[in-house]
């Protein structure tokens, strides 16, 4: 197997725009003598170009300036309204300075003379580099924002349910108190339908703190019992026209889980599939037995290898497209006119808080297949984890360090609500200017990758002002710090960026726990 470059690729996808044969294999010699492995595919045209960056699918672009008919700077316009972070390179002869500080304004990557291609292929090399951390940034953001959505809805619902719970109680005392009346047969049914409906109230609010605290897994569950729910639920929901099949590979199977949730979360689903058939179709529901490798899950979900359920809900309906398929599991998005947006969110949560993942599958016109895979074995991992953290905080004072300001918005946001007091700082002297004036903090979450006072130098000067508690340092793991440049600390985390919340929350949870347990005097500050 050949070795990978440092950006991850065994082989870069490179589109060239050259009308000049001879020139487009000089610009190649180039990372052919840096050893660089690479596919290429050769435009001069605009039909071309537009073609080959939708069926190639390039890594990088190295494009001429001008050329009959074309022009490269119609190119990176082209390409950026598509893709702002895809690596652009103008290679070319004609480029004075003043055109190529215009070009990288405009938003090319860099720019290489013709004259001297010699810089071309360390350029090359950095500007995938860069794109490959930008889009880590991107998602770490957007992971960030979906957390922070979903967790804010999550605390409204717990807040809800405390509240109507403390609501409903008294139907049930009054409901009791008028069964007393038996001798009145009106109050006695009376009193039985307020307390049917107390009851009622109490089950959807359990079910909200469910969706708020995630589903507590504390009872066998019984496949074919699941399924046979399933099928009274639907009974009155299912159309003529609509053909429901359901199929279990082992009815008598059992394993942890929370009964009332899952039978939810398909609920929710198969509803989900019957208005997608209003022409009528095909609805079925199958379970079997899956093994998983860990490179099965993704780079934000908990990976554990292993024997797993595997819930099918599949429909002949409408199908989504790519574009409806990237907000699927957003909060209050929604397709139907009369949707909240939170039935799909409802059920990846319930799934998640089973140590379960879901996937889903569709095609416009053909229909959608949503797959749940429910660990039947607990790992030992796992099962610590839980057992050790509470990820909730209690107040403590948590300082955060990030030069950018989105990423520096979002990790305070999501502490915050988590129950930290958590403080923002852009900079490592400001950082050091507030435990100054307002005292230490029980931790410290800081990005590594700062530029005017790096995460490494305010970490050796929170050192030296007497900071000795737990620090969280941010990185790339295509760019970690040097170790030989970090200073020696009992409570450092190093943690790879993008970081998910469970991440985040859980290593917050073991600095602060350790970091407690051998809480050391604090120095000048």
């Amino acid at each position: 197997m050949p070795d990978r470059h440092p950006w991850g690729l065994a082989r870069i996808r490179v589109l060239q725009i050259e009308d000049s044969q001879l020139d487009a294999e000089l610009v190649l010699s180039e990372l052919d003598a840096d050893a660089i492995e690479y596919d290429v595919r050769l435009v001069d045209e605009e039909r071309d170009y537009m073609a080959a960056l939708e069926e190639f699918d390039p890594h990088i672009v190295l494009s001429d300036l001008s050329m009959p008919g074309f022009s490269g700077q119609r190119a990176l316009d082209l390409l950026r309204e598509r893709d702002q972070d895809l690596p652009f390179i103008f290679v070319s002869a004609t480029l004075g300075e003043e055109a190529a500080i215009e070009a990288l304004r405009n938003g090319a990557t860099d720019y290489i003379l013709k004259q001297n291609p010699a810089r071309l292929a360390s350029a090359v090399r950095r500007a995938l580099r860069e794109a490959d951390a930008q889009r880590a940034r991107r998602r770490a953001e957007a992971e960030l924002i979906r957390a922070q959505r979903f967790e804010s809805l999550a605390m409204l619902a717990g807040g809800l349910s405390h509240d109507l719970r403390n609501l409903l109680q008294p139907l049930l005392l009054a409901g009791d108190s008028l069964q007393d009346y038996q001798e009145d047969p009106r109050l006695a049914r009376l009193g039985r339908l307020v307390r049917d409906c107390g009851k009622r109230g109490l089950d959807m609010v359990q079910s909200m703190l469910s969706f708020a605290r995630g589903a507590r897994r504390a009872e066998q569950v019984r496949l074919g019992g699941l399924l046979d729910a399933m099928a009274l639920l639907l009974q009155g929901s299912v159309p003529r026209t609509v053909l429901l099949e359901m199929h279990a590979d082992d009815t008598e199977l059992t394993f942890d889980g929370n009964h009332t949730e899952l039978q939810q979360c398909l609920l929710n689903l198969s509803l989900n599939a019957i208005q997608a058939m209003p022409e009528g179709g095909n609805l079925s529901i199958e379970t079997t037995q899956v093994a998983l490798l860990g490179s099965f899950f993704a780079s934000d979900e908990e990976a554990h290898a292993g024997n797993y359920l595997r819930l099918t809900v599949s429909d002949t309906g409408l199908g989504m497209d790519e574009a409806v398929l990237q907000h699927l599991f957003e909060p209050f998005f929604t397709t139907k006119d009369s949707g909240t947006g939170l039935g799909l969110v409802s059920c990846k949560r319930i799934v998640t808080a089973h140590g379960g993942v879901m996937r889903v599958e569709s095609t416009p016109g053909q229909g959608t297949r949503f797959y749940i895979y429910i660990p039947l074995e607990r790992s030992a991992e796992a099962t610590e984890k839980e057992e050790q953290f509470d990820l909730q905080g209690e107040a403590e004072r948590v300082l955060v360090v990030a030069e950018e300001a989105g990423q520096l918005s979002l990790l305070v946001d999501t502490l915050d609500s988590w129950g930290y007091q958590a403080h923002a700082s852009q900079s490592g002297t400001a950082a050091l200017q507030w435990i100054e004036a307002q005292g230490v903090p029980d931790l410290v979450v800081m990005d590594a990758d700062m530029n005017l006072f790096t995460g490494v130098r305010t970490l050796a000067a929170l050192i030296d002002h007497g900071y000795r508690r737990a620090v969280l340092l941010l990185a790339r793991p295509d760019a970690p710090p040097d170790m030989d440049e970090l200073p020696v600390m009992e409570h450092l985390y190093m943690v790879d960026k993008p970081i998910s919340t469970q991440k985040l929350l859980r290593t917050v949870r073991e600095a602060l726990e350790a970091s407690a347990a051998t809480q050391l005097p604090e120095g000048p500050l």
